[in-house]
């Protein structure tokens, strides 16, 4: 592995310079000789999961996984041509940078703009507005944070015009103030995981229209194929009903390193990915994710695959800035629904304000029991993902539900 940053030397790693000084010493002969033992198939890439839901996984890819993803990310998402110039807040060691970034600036032959060494809202925006970027990539979180900086009306986007939120859904409103106030009215959306590519399941473009781009994921990517299934039986569901969404293509990584019960599991023997996010397709072929099954909230028995439609819901109250919802152990019901709220700067909320919000808005058991305000959410992953197995561990011992807890796992 080679050090990104100048002649820092650490364990393991050739920086910059060594590398350059030991490819003075190969031959060309020598060079075709190692080109020609080369397959596209062979991995190139051990990239860990985030971790959100469960351990981090070593995910296993090939050449052909992430060139061709950042290939088709760029031409067929993007329209990206060797005149664009794209911001890079993201990390590089990430499927995000490396492949959603890297990959798509180097197959289209773009500029790169690294606006600092880790992720800073004014030095995005100000990298933006000095290199005159057209793109800007970043996960909801890192759009948010700058949207939301106190010196966001200093700075001009008027050479923005695309770029990527992935990571996570995110709220329709920010992806309307993105388009809306950052100049990016072509902006895409792009749905995956670190299993595929990481960005190789659906995708919206810029020719979609934008009412398309802030309520879906998009269609299959080129030259993958993509079903909605039922969890339990695996059965396709009919399109408009939720399932899991599954994937195959060259997309779909090599195995998990060193771990084959974990790779049985999520690649079956037909080389479906299976990704554990529950989505509805419609007629045309868009996908809107609803949730992940590990989310899924079983609640007296009715299955409430959406928490992220609970969230969009509570986005259109004028005093929440930002929401999640989660699932608590209940003795009665086996689950119930809690929320947690961030209001915005300058206003307080009660509980009571909150349920009679949902009176005859939304259906009764998504009517969240608990409900918690928060200033902050709890520390994100390095890549932005919120960590709702930390937020929903710390309700059961705040509302003492240790003992539906237990009943729960037992």
């Amino acid at each position: 592995m080679w050090s990104l940053w100048g002649g820092i030397s650490y364990n393991g790693m050739f920086t910059w310079d060594e590398i350059m000084e030991k490819g003075k010493n190969i031959s060309p002969d020598e060079l075709r000789e190692r080109e020609e033992s080369l397959s596209f198939d062979d991995p190139i890439n051990i990239q860990y999961t985030s971790g959100t839901t469960g351990y981090p996984k070593g995910v296993v890819l090939t050449h052909h996984n992430v060139l061709n993803n950042g290939y088709c990310i760029g031409g067929e998402g993007m329209s990206f041509t060797s005149n664009d110039r794209l911001c890079i807040p993201v990390p590089f060691y990430h499927c995000f940078g490396m492949v959603l970034s890297n990959l798509v600036c180097v197959s289209h032959g773009a500029a790169m703009v690294l606006p600092s060494a880790a992720f800073d809202a004014e030095a995005v925006l100000k990298a933006v507005q000095d290199e005159r970027c057209t793109a800007l990539h970043g996960v909801p979180t890192m759009f948010i944070a700058e949207l939301k900086h106190p010196n966001f009306t200093k700075y001009r986007y008027d050479t923005l015009r695309t770029g990527i939120m992935a990571g996570s859904p995110c709220p329709t409103e920010y992806m309307r103030a993105v388009s809306e106030k950052m100049n990016m009215t072509d902006v895409v959306i792009v749905y995956g995981q670190t299993e595929t590519s990481p960005g190789g399941v659906t995708m919206t473009t810029t020719h979609d229209p934008i009412e398309r781009r802030v309520s879906t994921v998009g269609k299959a990517f080129p030259h993958v194929e993509i079903k909605i299934t039922d969890p339990q039986t695996q059965h396709i569901v009919p399109r408009g009903m939720p399932g899991e969404i599954c994937a195959r293509g060259y997309v779909v990584m090599k195995c998990y390193y060193n771990n084959p019960s974990a790779t049985r599991s999520t690649i079956d023997a037909d080389r479906w990915n299976h990704t554990g996010d529950l989505g509805i397709m419609d007629e045309e072929g868009y996908v809107r994710i609803v949730g992940r099954i590990k989310e899924m909230v079983i609640r007296g028995g009715e299955n409430i695959y959406p928490p992220r439609e609970i969230e969009e819901f509570f986005h259109t109250h004028p005093k929440i800035e930002d929401v999640y919802i989660i699932g608590v152990p209940d003795e009665k019901y086996g689950e119930e629904l809690m929320a947690w709220i961030k209001p915005h700067d300058g206003f307080e909320m009660t509980e009571e304000e909150v349920k009679a919000y949902c009176n005859g808005r939304i259906a009764r058991y998504k009517t969240p029991r608990y409900v918690k305000f928060v200033t902050e959410f709890p520390p994100a992953t390095v890549t932005g993902k919120i960590r709702k197995g930390e937020m929903r561990e710390t309700s059961i011992k705040e509302l003492g539900l240790e003992d539906e807890a237990r009943i729960e796992t037992a």
